[in-house]
């Protein structure tokens, strides 16, 4: 990947000047994780848009230190997970809350021969704004400049096809009323559909409560009100409408001490309160 994304020029009048602080900042965060194991020849994503997205913003991507391959593990799982949904109901409408800058769309859109899915990205005006200027249309992607948390965004969403929902990197940020608050008007407005999420460990969330996860001198990751165990996420099935509940296994990842630290943490129930949470509701 070029080097603009780690020593990007404060005057070039070609990039787009982000200014994005918070939670919304973190939609950097993750951009620049996946562009650079993108631009890896050993990387675990395949992600062009990303690097090309990334190369277009005007922003000091270096102050988040060195780029790790967690948040393109992540990516790949969802992108996993919708594929599934989609295979399944190829008219559906995928609903990406909080969307940031990922470039899920771009990723499964490649992966489907003659995808005809739909794609509502929900996100702050100022995330929509970059959206627009830097990413490619489609009359597939409609875009709605909003809290996920204002439910207007619900009258967009035909469910007659189907409806997958993603909350990727969002509810750790919201206080707990309103995560779970959020997956119950999802369950009640569309009945049949399904809503994929993940959350930090509570220990992961307790540090980013005391200001203790500072990636660099730099920066400092936002607080995670919200946090579940994998056990705990399995009690979701008693909220209203959610008529199963499954914890999701992450994507393979890069080199053996990363898929060796996976596979411990899915060894044994033990290692629930140490790991995070990624979960698929199914509403009924």
């Amino acid at each position: 990947m070029s080097s603009a994304a780690d020593d990007v020029s404060k005057n070039d009048p070609t990039k787009h000047k982000a200014e994005l602080t918070g939670v919304s900042e973190t939609a950097l965060l993750t951009l620049y994780g996946r562009a650079r194991e993108a631009s890896r020849p050993d990387g675990v994503i395949d992600d062009p848009m990303a690097v090309r997205l990334i190369d277009s913003i005007d922003y000091d991507f270096s102050h988040f230190g060195s780029a790790r391959q967690d948040m393109s593990i992540r990516a790949k799982t969802f992108d996993r997970e919708t594929l599934e949904y989609l295979r399944a109901h190829p008219d559906a409408t995928v609903v990406a809350l909080a969307e940031g800058l990922q470039t899920s769309f771009w990723r499964v859109d490649a992966a489907l021969p003659e995808a005809r899915f739909r794609w509502l990205t929900v996100d702050l005006p100022p995330i929509v704004d970059i959206r627009r200027r830097l990413l490619p249309e489609s009359p597939r992607i409609e875009l709605c400049a909003q809290s996920a948390l204002d439910y207007s965004w619900m009258d967009k969403v035909n469910p007659d096809d189907g409806v997958f929902i993603t909350a990727e990197g969002l509810l750790m940020y919201l206080q707990p009323e309103q995560s779970l608050g959020l997956i119950a008007e999802c369950a009640k407005r569309f009945p049949g559909a399904q809503m994929l999420f993940d959350l930090p460990p509570a220990w992961f969330a307790g540090l980013s409560r005391r200001g203790w996860l500072r990636p660099t001198l730099r920066y400092k990751v936002p607080a995670m009100p919200f946090s579940l165990t994998p056990t705990e996420a399995t009690k979701l099935i008693d909220l209203p409408g959610v008529r199963a509940v499954h914890d999701i296994r992450l994507e393979p990842g890069r080199g053996l001490v990363v898929n060796g630290l996976l596979n411990l943490a899915y060894a044994s129930k033990l290692m629930d309160p140490l790991r995070g949470v990624l979960t698929l509701l199914e509403f009924g």
